[in-house]
């Protein structure tokens, strides 16, 4: 058994794409939808499921997961977030970070141009800290955009809507907004200082095309969703499952 930990998955496609997989490989594996309502209880989980080999964790659980596991990967460690689990058959836990893997298959896809100035990432949650990862080890310089502006180094979504996107190339959507159901959301941003030299991307993939891409879309912009994010960062997933 694997599966995706998380609060509410209603969003995801990961149960659909490893029953495809396990069909694929004609084996008997399951992959399950795990909702907990409180991160704790992951422990018990692992207890009563002596099947469990491994499991993905999205939002709100990528960095609260952490305390409960008992070793981490290098990578998830100098990420500050966790998006794998594979559990040991002693029932020992270790965390790995499959989404830096997702993220740079995006990244490989721009042209050095787009790579040249500074990028905006909207969010400082878990999958944010992954693309920071990423974009420090392409040397692609950054700013992070947060309702938590007050931290250290952070800016706040209204220093973004008095500069508008100009002082950036590339801009990344890390949060939920706009995910499915509330697929009607979008964040408050100055959508018309976007040009056709910018790039968007939107790790949601649920739905295919968010607000925050069409506005992007409309204005000639380079989009892309995170259904490739979320292919790579599972086939990864299952490497570490198998190993």
């Amino acid at each position: 058994m694997y599966g995706l930990l998380g609060k509410s998955l209603g969003h995801s496609f990961s149960k659909d794409y490893f029953t495809e997989k396990f069909s694929q490989l004609n084996i008997n594996d399951t992959y399950q939808n795990i909702e907990l309502d409180d991160i704790s209880k992951i422990i018990e989980f692992v207890h009563n499921h002596k099947d469990l080999k491994g499991f993905n964790v999205t939002v709100p659980y990528k960095e609260s997961i952490i305390p409960y596991l008992d070793d981490l990967d290098e990578t998830a460690r100098e990420v500050g977030a966790v998006n794998t689990v594979k559990v040991f058959d002693n029932g020992k836990l270790k965390g790995f970070n499959t989404d830096v893997v997702g993220f740079k298959a995006i990244i490989c896809q721009l042209s050095v141009f787009s790579k040249k100035g500074t990028s905006l990432i909207l969010g400082s949650g878990g999958a944010s800290k992954a693309v920071q990862y990423v974009l420090r080890k392409e040397n692609i310089a950054f700013k992070i955009a947060s309702r938590n502006s007050y931290k250290s180094g952070f800016i706040g979504y209204n220093d973004v809507n008095r500069s508008g996107f100009t002082p950036y190339s590339i801009i990344i959507n890390t949060t939920p907004v706009g995910m499915f159901p509330n697929v009607d959301e979008c964040l408050v941003l100055p959508y018309s200082t976007i040009e056709s030299h910018h790039v968007f991307i939107d790790l949601i993939y649920n739905p295919e095309e968010t607000v925050f891409l069409r506005n992007a879309r409309l204005k000639g912009a380079t989009t892309f969703n995170g259904m490739k994010m979320l292919h790579e960062q599972a086939e990864a997933s299952w490497k570490i499952w198998n190993h």
